[in-house]
C-alpha cells in the first residue's frame, strides 16, 4: 500500500503505569488489520513487550514501534505509525525520546484511577514540546469506573479545552460520536449538549470559520472547514479531544482509530519540529518535501544481537532510499543505506524508501547515536533537534565484573546499554577508579544489570546506590599559587591569581579571563582552565563535582623559558583549591519531588514516615476510591529503602513516583559526615 506524507499519522501512547497502553496498542493494531489476534500481557505474547524481562515483569520497559495501513473512508488510505511507551517513571528516558518522532501524544488514562501522576507529567512534556495532545480514557467497562467524574477531573486538571470526541453509552458497551452526531443519548445524557460545546470550541479558533458558522449554521460548514479548524485547535492547544474505549473488550477502539485517521494532524499540518543550527542555535524549519535534502533524527538506538546496531529515525525532510549515502551529524564520511526497515515490534520489514513524516530504521552503522541527525548534504551540517528535557539520573551504583578477565566485556556491554537509554549513564570515576552507572531509580539500574546478564552474559558485583551530591561555594574569595620546579634541566614555572564567586543555583560554571598586560600569555590560559576543571570534576571538600561557581583569573606571572602548560595546569588547580577553602564551601544534595499514593487510612503512617526523612510536605489530596495523594520535597538520600517501607506501612497498596527538583545545601551534621568519610588522594605535582 503506497502512501503520501499527507496520509501519515504519528501517534505515541503514553501515561501512568497500568493505564492499559500496551493492551490498547495491540487492540489498535488488530482493529487496523495489522494483527489477526491481539496479544495479552498475561500470555506474554504482545507485539510490543517482546523483551524477556518485559514478559517476566508484565510491563513495558522500552518503546515499541509498529504501523497500520488502514482506511476509514474509501480512497483515503492512512499509514499510522504507532509507538507504545513505558509508563513507569523509572523508564521515562525511552518514553520521552518518542516525543521527537510524533505529532500527537495520546495520553491513556485508567477509567477507575482517573488523573494520576504519570498523566500529568506526560501532558506537561507534550505541551512543552508543542505537540498535539489527546486523552484516551481506557477500561470504561471497569467495575470501579466513574466516567463522568473522570471527565470532570480531566477538565479541572488540564482545562476546559478537554472535550469529548465521543461518549460511552449503554453502560460502556458502546461509544457515540459527539462531533459529527448531535443526536442520541449517552451515559452522560443527551449527546447534543457536548456536541454544541465541542463545535463552539472548534469554530472560535478561526475568525473566517466563525463568521461562516454564524451566517449559515453548522450544516453550512464544509468538511474541509471543520477539519482545518479542528487541526488548528490541536496545534494551538485550544482543544484536547477526549475519547473513551475499552482495549480489553474492543469498545471504542475502531472509533479511536477512525478519529486518529480523520482528525489527528499529518506531518505537513502539525507544529514544525524545533530544529536548530550552529552554535547560535538559530531556529530552522525542516520542510516535509520529498524532493528536498534529507533531514532525519535518530530517536532510538537498539543493539540487536542478530541485526547489530539499529538506528530508528523519523524523516523530517527529503526521502531516504536504499543505496543512498547519508552523513551522521557533521561527519565527513558518509555511510551507504544498505538495508532500510519498517519496524513491527521486534520484527524488521525491509522497504525501499522512507518519505517525509515516516518512521524507519537502518542497521549496522556504528556512528549512529541517540539524537543523531542524518542528512545527505553538508548544507545540513550543524543541525540538530532541540534537546528534550530528560530527568536527571540521580541514583548510582559502583559496579565491577564478577569474574576476572571480563572487564572489557563489561565496559562494552554497559556502553551499548547507555546508547539505548538517554537516562542511563556510565561514568568512570578516576579518583576511586570505579565504574559507576547512574539512572532514575534503583529499579532502573537493576533492570539494566539484568539486561547485562541476559543479553551479554556479564555478571557484576555492585555496591549500594550512591547519591549524586555536588559541591559549591557560598562566598567570594581569592586564591593564589606559584608553581615552581627546578630539576637540573629546564624548570617549570607558573603563577596564578584568581577569585571565585557563587552563581545562582543551576548556574553551572563560568571561567573568565581578566588578565591584563600578558602576565599570563594567552597560550597558557587553556592550561589554567584545565587545572580548574580538574578540581571541578573531583571536588575539593567531600569528593563530589563542583557546580554553580564563577572563576575569574585576573593576574599571574610567567617565565620566558621555564613556563610550560603543565606548570599552569598545576598553578590553576592549586589556586582554585586555595580560593575554595576560603569561600565557605558547601555540599549540596539533590531534592526530589515525591508523590505518594496510598489508602486514606494510612495517611498518618505515610506523613509521619516522610517527616522523619526531612521531607517538606506541600499538599495532600483525596482522590476516588478512598485514596490520598501526598506531595512532598524530600532529600534523595533519605529515600533509600523507601519502596519496602511504604509497602510495609500500606499493606502493599502504596506506590510513589519522584522527579528531580533542585539542589540545596545539606545540614551541617550531614556535611561533616560526608567530609570525614572522604579520603582524598592528593597527588604531588
Amino acid at each position: 500500500m503506497s502512501y503520501s506524507t499527507q496520509s501519515i499519522r504519528n501517534v505515541a501512547l503514553a501515561g501512568h503505569p497500568g493505564a492499559g497502553k500496551t493492551t490498547l496498542f495491540e487492540a489498535l493494531l488488530q482493529a487496523g488489520g495489522a494483527l489477526q489476534t491481539a496479544g495479552t500481557i498475561e500470555r506474554g505474547n504482545t507485539l510490543s513487550d517482546f523483551d524477556p524481562i518485559e514478559k517476566q515483569r508484565g510491563h513495558s520497559i522500552d518503546i515499541a514501534v509498529a504501523s497500520i495501513d488502514h482506511s476509514a473512508a474509501p480512497n483515503a488510505p492512512v499509514h499510522l505509525n504507532l509507538i507504545d511507551t513505558p509508563g513507569y517513571p523509572d523508564f521515562r528516558g525511552p518514553a520521552l525520546s518518542a516525543l521527537g518522532a510524533v505529532e500527537t501524544l495520546a495520553v491513556v488514562v485508567d477509567a477507575a484511577a482517573g488523573v494520576e501522576y504519570g498523566t500529568r507529567r506526560m501532558m506537561e512534556y507534550a505541551r512543552g514540546r508543542n505537540l498535539c495532545r489527546a486523552i484516551v480514557v481506557n477500561k470504561i467497562d471497569h467495575e470501579g469506573a466513574a466516567l463522568e467524574g473522570v471527565l470532570a477531573d480531566l477538565r479541572d486538571t488540564f482545562g476546559p479545552e478537554c472535550l469529548p470526541l465521543n461518549l460511552p453509552a449503554d453502560g460502556g458497551k458502546r461509544v457515540v460520536d459527539c462531533l459529527l452526531n448531535p443526536q442520541g443519548d449517552s451515559d452522560f445524557g443527551p449527546v447534543a449538549d457536548w456536541h454544541q460545546k465541542i463545535i463552539d470550541q472548534i469554530v472560535e479558533i478561526n475568525e473566517t470559520v466563525m463568521e461562516h458558522y454564524l451566517d449559515v449554521g453548522e450544516e453550512g460548514l464544509s468538511g474541509d472547514e471543520l477539519h482545518d479548524a479542528f487541526e488548528q485547535c490541536l496545534r494551538e492547544g485550544h482543544l484536547v479531544p477526549v475519547l473513551f474505549c475499552s482495549a480489553r473488550t474492543g469498545v471504542g477502539v475502531s472509533e479511536l482509530l477512525d478519529a486518529a485517521e480523520r482528525w489527528f494532524p499529518n506531518p505537513a499540518e502539525a507544529n514544525a519540529p524545533p530544529f536548530e543550527k550552529g552554535p547560535e542555535r538559530a531556529r530552522i524549519h525542516a520542510v516535509p518535501d520529498p524532493k528536498a535534502h534529507v533531514v532525519a533524527d535518530v530517536f532510538k538506538i537498539v543493539n540487536d544481537p542478530f541485526v547489530g546496531k539499529l538506528g530508528i529515525f523519523r524523516v523530517h525532510q527529503g526521502t531516504v532510499k536504499k543505496d543512498t549515502q547519508l552523513f551522521v551529524d557533521d561527519g565527513k564520511k558518509p555511510f551507504k543505506v544498505g538495508h532500510l526497515f519498517k519496524l513491527r515490534g521486534k520484527d524488521h520489514v525491509e522497504i525501499d524508501q522512507a518519505i517525509p513524516g515516516d518512521i524507519a530504521a537502518v542497521a549496522k552503522v556504528e556512528e549512529l547515536h541517540f539524537d543523531a541527525v542524518l542528512h545527505d548534504s553538508h548544507d545540513e551540517d550543524q543541525i540538530r533537534l532541540a534537546p528534550l528535557d530528560f530527568p536527571r539520573p540521580m541514583f548510582g551504583l559502583a559496579v565491577e565484573a564478577a569474574s576476572k578477565g571480563q572487564e572489557q566485556k563489561l565496559s562494552t556491554a554497559l556502553h551499548k546499554l547507555a546508547e539505548e537509554d538517554p537516562c542511563f549513564v556510565v561514568e568512570h570515576e578516576a579518583e576511586t577508579n570505579e565504574t559507576v552507572i547512574r539512572g532514575l531509580s534503583d529499579l532502573h539500574l537493576r533492570i539494566n544489570l539484568e539486561r547485562l546478564k541476559e543479553r551479554y552474559g556479564v555478571e557484576v558485583t555492585s555496591r549500594p546506590p550512591r547519591i549524586a551530591y555536588r559541591e559549591t561555594v557560598s562566598g567570594m574569595a581569592e586564591g593564589h599559587h606559584r608553581h615552581k620546579k627546578q630539576t637540573g634541566g629546564a624548570g617549570q614555572f607558573g603563577e596564578v591569581f584568581l577569585r571565585i564567586e557563587p552563581l545562582p543555583r543551576g548556574g553551572g560554571f563560568e571561567f573568565v579571563d581578566e588578565v591584563k598586560g600578558g602576565t599570563i600569555p594567552g597560550q597558557f590560559m587553556p592550561a589554567v582552565e584545565k587545572g580548574v576543571r580538574q578540581v571541578l570534576s573531583s571536588g575539593a571538600l567531600a569528593g563530589y563535582p563542583i557546580q554553580d561557581v564563577r572563576v575569574i583569573v585576573y593576574d599571574g606571572k610567567h617565565h620566558p623559558v621555564d613556563s610550560k602548560e603543565v606548570a599552569f595546569v598545576a598553578a590553576g588547580k592549586k589556586a582554585f583549591l586555595d580560593a575554595i577553602g576560603k569561600a565557605r564551601p558547601q555540599v549540596l544534595e539533590p531534592i526530589v519531588e515525591l508523590e505518594v499514593n496510598a489508602p486514606e487510612q494510612h495517611m498518618g503512617d505515610v506523613s509521619g514516615g516522610l517527616a522523619s526523612k526531612r521531607a517538606r510536605i506541600s499538599g495532600t489530596d483525596s482522590v476516588r476510591g478512598s485514596e490520598i495523594v501526598v506531595k512532598a520535597q524530600v532529600p534523595l538520600s533519605e529515600l533509600e529503602g523507601y519502596a519496602a517501607e511504604l509497602k510495609s506501612v500500606t499493606a502493599g497498596r502504596g506506590r510513589y513516583s519522584l522527579d528531580f527538583s533542585h539542589y540545596e545545601p545539606v545540614p551541617s551534621n550531614v556535611q561533616q559526615k560526608l567530609v570525614e568519610a572522604y579520603k582524598p588522594k592528593h597527588e604531588e605535582d
